[in-house]
């Protein structure tokens, strides 16, 4: 039987009839929680980027794969690291029941076929230096439970982020990390407490993956995409304290050579 921790019934009630000073109140006390629940299982998520990153040293990419809530929160993390860290498009790829359309309408039982998961993956031609996390709070969304069953069978890595204990997602992946929140301030209404936990988690894996691939020096994004006039700003300010120029002259070294890193590296050389 499954500790459905994640539908059960809120600390709080008669929300109706709350003051908006009381919803407030009552939806930050429970959203407190949450960081002292994914320190809980720092352990597991060491594990499972530290297995992770050896295999990204050898070409592997990372997928997410999740639905709804979940889906949406792995395509976000994944669509970050290439103007963040300068990574391929194809290095961290988020998937989610239904496609892309779904990022913004929900696709009606997307996320009960069994099946498609898999298929959706498999025109990425995967190998198994890949690594594959499912992404479902509830940790029994189908779509999810059978891609990462067919991925333990090929070989790949597989992770979870889910919040509830002892569900089929966390005892099918080889390094499951399991967030316990606790009930949703709206009874079952998992995109609060989990999905915050579950954004917390993979803001920890995509940033300890990019830091221990070489992406970060010191404290900076040395590799992010120039794609707007305030990120220009930052690199040219961190190649001018870097280097003791003028601003002007780290700009200008900073279009010529595309990153932080290159226009460094080619002005030490």
């Amino acid at each position: 039987m499954i500790n459905r921790v994640t539908e059960s019934s809120s600390n709080h009630d008669n929300l109706e009839k709350m003051s908006t000073h009381e919803i407030l109140e009552g939806i930050n006390s429970e959203d407190q929680k949450v960081a002292s629940c994914v320190h809980a299982i720092l352990p597991e998520i060491e594990a499972f980027v530290n297995e992770c990153t050896a295999r990204m040293k050898q070409g592997g990419r990372l997928f997410y794969i999740g639905a709804g809530t979940s889906g949406r929160l792995g395509i976000v993390d994944a669509s970050e690291c290439p103007p963040t860290f300068g990574v391929d498009h194809n290095t961290v790829i988020g998937i989610m029941a239904g496609g892309d359309s779904a990022i913004r309408k929900a696709v009606e039982f997307a996320e009960d076929d069994i099946e498609q998961g898999w298929i959706d993956l498999g025109e990425f031609n995967i190998t198994e230096l890949d690594t594959l996390i499912g992404i479902a709070a509830s940790g029994t969304t189908p779509y999810v439970l059978g891609a990462l069953k067919t991925a333990n069978e090929k070989g790949l890595l597989t992770g979870s982020i889910s919040c509830n204990p002892g569900s089929p997602l966390e005892q099918l992946a080889q390094k499951p990390m399991t967030a316990v929140v606790g009930p949703e301030f709206v009874t079952g209404s998992t995109r609060m407490k989990s999905g915050t936990a579950q954004k917390l988690i993979l803001n920890m894996v995509s940033t300890a993956l990019m830091i221990k691939l070489g992406k970060v020096k010191g404290n900076r994004m040395v590799d992010m995409h120039l794609s707007n006039d305030k990120l220009v700003d930052r690199g040219t300010k961190m190649v001018q304290e870097e280097l003791n120029i003028s601003y002007s002259d780290a700009e200008s070294l900073l279009k010529e050579h595309g990153s932080v890193r290159e226009a460094v590296n080619v002005f030490n050389s």
